[in-house]
């Protein structure tokens, strides 16, 4: 059951929080800041599967640089609201980050320990630089200190679907950003 402004998930419901039309405008912005701050480089846009693939590809789109493109796959969820609390690699990057400027992307940051986990991948690297954007951050939410350059949108602590966040590896297809109802 669909409305224009919630939708009915496995009984719970879900209002429209962000629309399409603000991520747009949104990803514009943070596009034109990463090709300013990387002009002249080539950096290499890192997703973090499956939640960053419409972020990114929407990211890249606007970017007016040369870039490459790679992706991690890490798991932290399964199939519940909540992180784990662990995380694990399920796909490596093909890419050599060695002596490269690295953006990893990510569709959002909660805890803050993907990217920690990532951070430490890194250390057995030597990139020339990494940076992490993100269209949402959930700052109460935050268990580790991790630094955030690109930040979309500063959200609440509360569950969100939609623009590739999934419920159940679902709902990843809307166009805009549910967050659920108290």
């Amino acid at each position: 059951m669909e409305t224009e402004n919630s939708i009915i998930v496995n009984g719970e419901k879900f209002i429209c929080y962000i629309t399409e039309e603000q991520i747009q405008k949104r990803i514009s912005e943070l596009a034109d800041e990463i090709s300013r701050d990387y002009a002249g480089k080539i950096p290499i846009f890192i997703g973090v599967l499956n939640g960053s693939f419409i972020f990114m590809a929407d990211l890249l789109k606007k970017i007016s640089i040369e870039s490459e493109v790679d992706f991690f796959k890490l798991s932290s969820y399964g199939d519940s609201k909540i992180s784990s609390g662990q995380v694990k690699m399920v796909k490596d990057l093909n890419c050599d980050p060695n002596g490269r400027d690295i953006i990893i992307v990510e569709d959002i940051v909660d805890t803050g320990l993907s990217i920690k986990y990532i951070e430490e991948i890194f250390e057995n690297y030597h990139p020339n630089s990494m940076r992490v954007v993100t269209l949402l951050l959930k700052p109460e939410r935050l268990k580790y200190e991790v630094k955030i350059d690109y930040i979309g949108f500063k959200i609440p602590s509360q569950f969100v679907i939609g623009y590739g966040l999934d419920y159940q590896q679902k709902y990843r297809n809307l166009p805009s950003i549910y967050i659920l109802s108290e």
